[in-house]
């Protein structure tokens, strides 16, 4: 793939997940434990919720820094070399996945 295409997908799959992150903020607040307001069945739901939620924020913050990573990588023209052995990933691996850092041998 060339640079300006990598960089867009990169920068458009960032922008996605900021723009989710942001939506789903209320979802990850504290859950109130007011009694008098919301019943225990209603508050273990709530709870069941923001867990959820903050376990999908945990991994649009990890896909977030793996991108974060690629276009440093894209920027020190070191993007597609395995950052562990220096050969080249496979072009249909950074097709699949342009965050991918490691070759196949190497991420076994």
């Amino acid at each position: 793939m060339e640079e300006k295409k990598v960089r867009q997908t990169l920068e458009a799959l960032r922008n996605t997940l900021l723009k989710n992150s942001a939506e789903t903020t209320d979802d990850r607040r504290p859950v109130e434990l007011d009694q008098q307001s919301v019943g225990r069945l209603s508050r273990m739901d709530a709870m069941q919720v923001q867990a959820m939620a903050q376990a999908q924020e945990d991994r649009r913050q990890a896909q977030l820094r793996r991108i974060d990573g690629a276009l440093q990588r894209l920027a020190e023209g070191e993007y597609g070399a395995c950052v562990e052995c220096g050969e080249d990933i496979a072009p249909k691996r950074l097709e699949i996945d342009p965050t991918v850092a490691k070759c196949v041998d190497c991420a076994d």
